[in-house]
């Protein structure tokens, strides 16, 4: 099929599009704050392959490794028409326990061989099926697509409320759930449902989540089917194809830009909850004219804090930082990881393997990869890097009884910090940084859901780095339990700052207290603490790093 740059781009729009129907579908349908108020969750297309065609503006740390659980799924299950495969396991794709991924086949059951309504003029529209109550006799034999969500259910089991606690091995982290059938024959696998719910705190809102996402699942699949009668089945996929090569290409083009040689670049975790030693990542970049090689030969061993990342997340933050060097839109399709090839060896924090505790690799771990990468390019790119952003996201979960109503409650957040200042401009303050892409919890949102009260939410002057470009500011934020609970923290960037650039300063590091009774008890980043009603977490979060010498700034 000849290849025609303009239809290229209305189907990269339609892709998208399907996508991000999918997000707004399941943030609207959505029983927790986690998911309808932060946006929690990620949805993309695959093409029959289980290659990602298109991804929606979610959230970086999901996307670049949901194309490994899909990879899991089709493996272990291959889902028929009215199948929906759920897994959570690190190890099979996943990323931490909490984050779900939900995966179906988009089937056609077709009468003909017609070519759509551009085939043949007056062809009936194909029937749909994905999870109908009755899917079809005889469908296609092989979907034409998969559409996929992930989202971080606010709490999945284990051994503290929000699964986000300090356990020394997975099995203390949650529910792991292999790749299974949560929909069969177009209906809930009720015993499955049953097992699921009966392993995790406020199950009435987990239920509505899982049946969010379903819900969300069964938009993609009507739309790209949409998309098919209109355009047709063969060029639907020709141009699906398409799209994963002009990724590739684009990204070949960009590395180009990159001179050629050997970059390498060292940062830490403050520790990893356990041991009070700082955790090393390292990295070499190697540029030889369009191919990259990303090796992180010579980071630490995997700890037996909960802050190790699987495969899946390195390779994550690799293609988040190269896609960021793209500099325009571009498909988010399979095509961007084809010039790139990331070495990562396995039983390091980059690439631990079972039964390392991975609830933190996530969320922390793939932070500081990034940090690491940025600072690698940084010699390669002078002119192009960013200082360090917050490098954490002050993962905050609380959990006990509402009393309200006498049931349990979980709640969690990540919380926003100062973005790193860039050559040409200062640093943003108070927002999600690169891997996450949420929003805080509205304080109106938190207090009607939760027996909890917000006592004060504010930028935290001064804390971005000085320079020539200050790095933005963290935030303060401090939650008050109006029960009994129990709270977890899993943060980084408490010891040492994010670092600034040609001659920027760092950030400020970030402070943990707890304010109980007029006293204030400093609590370490990583760890989980029993609260009294009335007491208060207060949250300190890090600035971003400066960019240039402050003397080279006009005043």
């Amino acid at each position: 099929m000849a290849f025609d740059p303009t239809t290229l781009e209305i189907y990269r729009a339609l892709f998208t599009s399907v996508a991000e129907e999918m997000g707004i579908a399941l943030r609207r349908t959505a029983f927790s704050p986690n998911i309808k108020e932060r946006r929690d969750y990620s949805c993309a297309v695959f093409d029959s392959s289980g290659r990602v065609i298109a991804q929606g503006d979610h959230m970086p740390v999901h996307l670049g490794s949901m194309p490994m659980a899909v990879a899991a799924a089709l493996r272990e299950v291959d889902p028929k028409p009215g199948e929906v495969v759920a897994l959570n396991d690190p190890y099979a794709g996943g990323t931490h326990l909490p984050d779900v991924t939900l995966v179906t086949g988009v089937f056609l059951e077709k009468k003909d061989e017609g070519k759509g309504r551009r085939g043949e003029r007056g062809e009936k529209k194909n029937r749909r099926v994905l999870s109908s109550p009755r899917p079809p006799v005889s469908p296609s034999p092989r979907p034409l697509f998969y559409v996929a969500n992930r989202a971080h259910h606010a709490d999945i089991g284990g051994a503290t409320p929000g699964s986000m606690g300090l356990a020394t091995d997975i099995y203390g982290e949650g529910l792991r759930i292999p790749p299974v059938r949560l929909v069969r024959e177009g209906q809930i696998d009720s015993d499955m449902m049953r097992l699921l719910l009966a392993n995790v705190r406020g199950n009435t809102e987990r239920r509505g989540d899982f049946e969010a996402q379903i819900g969300s699942l069964q938009i993609g699949a009507n739309r790209l089917l949409e998309i098919v009668d209109r355009r047709g089945e063969q060029e639907t996929r020709e141009y699906a194809n398409q799209l994963i090569s002009y990724s590739a290409r684009i990204m070949r083009q960009v590395i180009g830009t990159i001179p050629d040689g050997a970059y390498e670049a060292e940062d830490c975790l403050d520790d990893d909850g356990i041991d009070d030693q700082p955790v090393r990542i390292r990295v070499r970049i190697a540029i030889k004219r369009d191919r990259a090689i990303v090796d992180f030969t010579g980071s630490a061993p995997q700890v037996a804090g909960a802050i190790n990342a699987v495969e899946a997340i390195t390779v994550s933050a690799v293609s988040y930082v190269f896609r960021c060097l793209v500099g325009a839109e571009i498909p988010a399709s399979a095509g961007l990881m084809q010039p790139i090839e990331v070495i990562a060896p396995q039983g390091t924090v980059v690439n631990a393997l079972p039964p390392a505790s991975v609830a933190g690799g996530n969320v922390e771990m793939s932070q500081r990869i990034v940090d690491v990468l940025f600072k690698a390019l940084s010699h390669a790119l002078p002119d192009r890097i960013p200082a360090a952003s917050q490098g954490t996201m002050n993962n905050l979960t609380i959990g006990g009884i509402d009393q309200r109503t006498g049931q349990e409650f979980s709640y969690y957040e990540t919380v926003a910090g100062g973005l790193g200042a860039r050559p040409t401009l200062d640093g943003m303050d108070g927002v999600h940084t690169h891997m996450t892409n949420s929003l805080n919890t509205p304080a109106e949102a938190m207090e009607y859901a939760y027996p909890l009260r917000v006592r004060e939410y504010r930028l935290r002057r001064s804390s971005g780095g000085r320079g020539k470009h200050r790095g933005g500011d963290g935030v303060i934020r401090e939650i008050e339990t109006l029960v009994p609970a129990r709270m977890s923290l899993l943060a980084d960037r408490r010891k040492y700052g994010p670092y600034g650039l040609a001659g920027g300063q760092d950030g400020k590091t970030g402070t943990n207290v707890i304010i109980r009774d007029g006293e204030t008890l400093n609590v370490a980043a990583k760890g989980s603490h029993a609260l009294q009603a009335g007491d208060r977490i207060r949250i300190e979060t890090p600035g971003g790093g400066g960019w240039g010498k402050k003397n080279q700034a006009a005043d």
